[in-house]
């Protein structure tokens, strides 16, 4: 299966799994789709990951966050840059989401990183995605 675009797709799955109220997702595991999880880890969006080793095709499983009375910790992820039109920000122009409340995801020379981290480094980039 030849995907387009995997970080859609990643989203996509997270997404869908939110709405059905799932624990756990299973997603392709790339080495962007793994550093784009380590974030949300980071910035406490889900609960914990594991990366499942298949010869043929590893797997990222993602076991998602709930708050007590059972709503989704992550409530928007939104696709920026697409395969058809990319959105690169220099430093001085990353945005920022919801005032600050969210996380703009960048793709920069130094890796993948969240907005704050790009700002504080002084480095632009592309931006992937805003989840809120």
């Amino acid at each position: 299966m030849s995907l387009t675009d995997p970080i859609a797709d990643y989203l996509t799955r997270i997404r869908n799994a939110l709405q059905a109220g799932h624990r756990k997702v299973d997603i392709r595991a790339s080495n962007l789709n793994r550093a784009i999880t380590r974030l949300l880890m980071d910035q406490k969006f889900i609960q914990d990951f594991l990366v499942i080793d298949d010869p043929v095709q590893p797997t990222l499983r993602i076991y998602l966050k709930y708050t007590s009375e059972d709503k989704p910790v992550i409530s928007g992820l939104k696709r920026i840059s697409t395969p058809g039109r990319r959105h690169y920000v220099g430093k001085d122009n990353i945005p920022r989401v919801l005032n600050g409340l969210g996380v703009a995801v960048l793709s920069t020379s130094q890796g993948v990183m969240t907005d704050k981290r790009a700002r504080k480094m002084g480095v632009g980039g592309e931006v992937l995605c805003y989840i809120w």
